[in-house]
C-alpha cells in the first residue's frame, strides 16, 4: 500500500494555534531509520507512524526529529481525527498498540479521546535543582510539590505562583537537558492555577532532551497534570481543561477526563480536536 504523509494541528483554538504533528499511514514497510528520517524531514515535534497490529486495531509508533518516544498525545489525537475524516473509520471505540501499552481510543464527531496509563508518582525534585533550569529563581507553593508524574511519559510537574511568572520564564535548555537525563524524564511541565477562571490551569512545556525546546500542546503531560491536581487538591474532578501555547501565540486547549474507583484514579483520557494543515 502507498505510504501517505499528512500534517495536522491538534488541540487548536485558532488557525495559528494547536500543536502540529505528522501522520504517516501504511507505514508497515518502514524501518526505524526510515521513520526517523521522515520525522526529521517533517520537522514537527512528533510524527506518528500507523501500521497493522496483531493485538490492537492499529499499531502506532512516535518519533521526534531525534528519537523514538513511547507515546505522544497530540500525535495520537491527530492520527485518529485524520482516520475519521478520511472515512477509514467511523465514530466509536478503538485500540492502538504503542510502546506504552495497548490503549483505548474514543472517536467522536468533532474530537478524539485517548486512554493513558494509570498515574504513577515518582521522585519529588528540590527547588534548588529546578532553579538551575531558569534565569530567575522560583519559589515553592504550599501543598504542591515539584514531582515526576507519568501516565505514559515521565514529566516533572512544576507549579508556579501566577500567570505573570509563567509567561516570563526564561528556560536554560542545557540545564533542563541535564536534569532530564538525571531523572529520565521528557522535560518540565510548568503550570499555574492562580487567577485562572476559564480553565483548570495554564501551562508551558519544555522538553529539549527530546529535541523540543517548547511545545504548544502536550497530551501526555496534561494527562499527568490532571492526576497531579486530583491528588494534591484532594478532589475527584472528572473533567479538566488546560490551556497551553498562549506564550507562543499558538493557543491550544487540552481536555482530560478521569475515572475513579474508591477515590483512586483508574481511568485517564486526554482529548481534543485536530485540523489539517495545507501544504
Amino acid at each position: 500500500m502507498k505510504i501517505t504523509t499528512y500534517r495536522l494541528s491538534s488541540f487548536s483554538q485558532t488557525v495559528e494555534g494547536g500543536n502540529p504533528a505528522g501522520v504517516v499511514l501504511n507505514a508497515d514497510s518502514l524501518d526505524e531509520k526510515s521513520m526517523l528520517e521522515i520525522s526529521s524531514k517533517i520537522g514537527y515535534s512528533e510524527t506518528a507512524f500507523v501500521s497493522q497490529s496483531k493485538v490492537a486495531d492499529y499499531k502506532v509508533r512516535f518519533f521526534t526529529p531525534v528519537k523514538e518516544v513511547d507515546l505522544c498525545g497530540h500525535a495520537t489525537i491527530a492520527t485518529f481525527n485524520l482516520l475519521r475524516d478520511l472515512h477509514i473509520l467511523s465514530c466509536g471505540e478503538y485500540t492502538q498498540e504503542t510502546k506504552a501499552g495497548v490503549l483505548k481510543i474514543i472517536v467522536n464527531d468533532n474530537d478524539v479521546f485517548m486512554e493513558q496509563n494509570k498515574p504513577v508518582f515518582f521522585d519529588i525534585i528540590s527547588l534548588e535543582q529546578i532553579n538551575k533550569c531558569f534565569e530567575s529563581d522560583l519559589t515553592s507553593i504550599d501543598n504542591q510539590p515539584i514531582q515526576i508524574v507519568s501516565t505514559g511519559m515521565r514529566d516533572i510537574m512544576l507549579p508556579v505562583k501566577n500567570l505573570g511568572i509563567l509567561n516570563k520564564l526564561q528556560p536554560k535548555f542545557d540545564e533542563i537537558i541535564m536534569l532530564s537525563n538525571k531523572y529520565d524524564v521528557s522535560g518540565i511541565h510548568v503550570f499555574t492555577q492562580e487567577g485562572i477562571t476559564n480553565a483548570n490551569a495554564v501551562c508551558r512545556n519544555f522538553a529539549p532532551r527530546d529535541g523540543i525546546n517548547e511545545e504548544a500542546a502536550t497530551g501526555t503531560s496534561n494527562g499527568a497534570l490532571a492526576c497531579y491536581l486530583s491528588r494534591y487538591s484532594n478532589d475527584t474532578n472528572i473533567r479538566y481543561l488546560f490551556k497551553q501555547g498562549y506564550s507562543m501565540n499558538k493557543p491550544s486547549e487540552i481536555k482530560v477526563e478521569l475515572g475513579y474507583n474508591n477515590r483512586n484514579i483508574d481511568k485517564v483520557y486526554v482529548g481534543g480536536n485536530a485540523v489539517r494543515i495545507e501544504d
